[in-house]
């Protein structure tokens, strides 16, 4: 039973280098949530050829604070104020700080309609 296991183990390493490309296997390294993991894979997800690279690259990545995704939709553009992003909502039907909001269906008079649910 252990061996039969140990090669369904090894069919399924083989089945992931399979999937690659001929020629497109590399050891490398990746970022895997907040860490870099190494190994042998497809250049597509090992995209970083060294450890220090990798790190870099992750580091990089901390201090921009859109890749922490704040906007929940519309894009994030990091700026120098505070909070150090802003949301650009037009197009999304939404608008807010971070395009939280829905926008309304129509305009009520005396109320305030914004700008990003223009729609022209």
């Amino acid at each position: 039973m252990r061996i039969l296991g140990i090669l369904a183990a090894v069919a399924c390493f083989q089945l992931g280098v399979w999937a690659c490309e001929p020629n497109q296997a590399q050891n490398g390294c990746k970022i895997y949530g907040n860490s870099c993991s190494c190994g042998y894979g497809c250049k597509t997800e090992y995209i970083y050829r060294t450890r220090r690279s990798c790190l870099n690259a992750l580091r990089e990545r901390s201090s921009n604070i859109c890749s922490r995704t704040p906007c929940i939709r519309g894009i994030c553009t990091q700026t120098i104020q505070d909070p150090g992003f802003t949301c650009k909502c037009e197009g999304t039907g939404y608008y807010g700080k971070r395009c939280e909001r829905i926008c309304p269906a129509t305009a009520i008079p005396g109320t305030f309609f914004p700008h990003e649910c223009i729609v022209i």
